[in-house]
């Protein structure tokens, strides 16, 4: 019986994942990291939703496992499984202008979330409108970081994606 899940565009998007999540265990620039491209990614081109949310996840959780948890692991996560959410919306328009929109779309959300909930929950900054934009201030430079970081790496998984599909016609007309 041949198995619905394990698809060749599956291994191979899944595969693309797992190299993602182990790039993130070897020496980077602070947040030059595959991140935000490896929820976007899962989330465009594994069709089935579950699965777009579960490989993504699964890989960032096992590199998390040995880089170390740390106590904002929960908006961290929410931003991804939004970036997740993202990607699906991108599912049947992956274009180079769409993918470049969604990247920096992540980027920031990302850095919205990530640094609201350290202004919200740490002692680091006053709780007024100031030391939010203080908490965002102290954040820019992670953020411009980041968001290269994930314009590259969608361009290298989007842009080497399509190049398989194109020489390897299987990944073409293969749902996920």
């Amino acid at each position: 019986m041949k198995s619905k899940i394990f698809t060749p565009k599956v291994l191979l998007v899944g595969s693309i994942i797992l190299f993602a999540a182990i790039m993130r265990l070897v020496p980077h620039y602070p947040n030059f990291t595959p991140v935000a491209a490896i929820a976007l990614f899962g989330g465009a081109h594994l069709g089935k939703r579950w699965l777009s949310f579960l490989i993504p996840l699964t890989a960032l959780f096992i590199s998390d496992l040995i880089i170390g948890f740390h106590g904002f692991m929960l908006p961290v996560y929410a931003s991804f499984i939004l970036v997740v959410l993202l990607g699906n919306l991108l599912k049947n328009n992956i274009k180079i202008h769409t993918v470049a929109g969604a990247s920096l779309a992540a980027s920031t959300l990302f850095f919205l979330v990530t640094n609201f909930s350290v202004w919200l929950v740490a002692p680091y900054y006053p709780a007024n409108f100031a030391g939010l934009m203080a908490s965002y201030s102290a954040g820019l430079p992670f953020f411009y970081s980041g968001m290269l970081g994930d314009l590259f790496y969608s361009t290298v998984f989007f842009g080497g994606f399509y190049f398989i599909q194109q020489h390897v016609p299987v990944f073409k007309t293969q749902k996920a």
